[in-house]
């Protein structure tokens, strides 16, 4: 009998994890095509609404870190400044790991397409659930 209610309750346990699961991916992805929208019109202030407004956001790229979601948006406007430096962006989703309730782990590739190149490359992510919104605390961009 104790064995037929543990195992009960392990599927409901079970069931209900994945349930928040796929609430939480989609949820994650929504973040990310809300970004790509922003970006692709121009629109940088709007981009960084998935990333955490806090100056212990990390930023990794190809000069290195960068702590602080202002200053991560001061690079972007330096680095991608106008439609012709921020062309199109596409994303392409590898994978999406919880390590836990309120922390997951992303890894993609991006796509620029602009009028003279297209350069692009890959992502990870870390995202936390921030008083019940998921937000990026770090990026790592190369």
């Amino acid at each position: 009998m104790m064995k037929s209610i543990f195992a009960i309750l392990f599927c409901l346990i079970t069931f209900s994890v994945a349930a928040q699961t796929t609430a939480d991916k989609k949820t994650i992805l929504d973040v990310l095509e809300k970004q790509r929208l922003a970006w692709n019109k121009g629109d940088l202030e709007t981009f960084m609404q998935g990333y955490v407004k806090s100056d212990s956001l990390l930023f990794v790229g190809k000069s290195g870190p960068t702590y602080g979601w202002q200053k991560t948006l001061d690079n972007y406007k330096k680095t991608y400044s106008g439609e012709a430096g921020m062309g199109q962006l596409t994303f392409g989703i590898k994978k999406i790991d919880f390590l836990n309730k309120d922390v997951a782990f992303v890894l993609g590739s991006w796509h620029l397409k602009r009028e003279k190149d297209e350069p692009q490359g890959y992502y990870t992510l870390l995202f936390k659930k921030i008083e019940g919104i998921w937000k990026i605390i770090v990026d790592h961009s190369s």
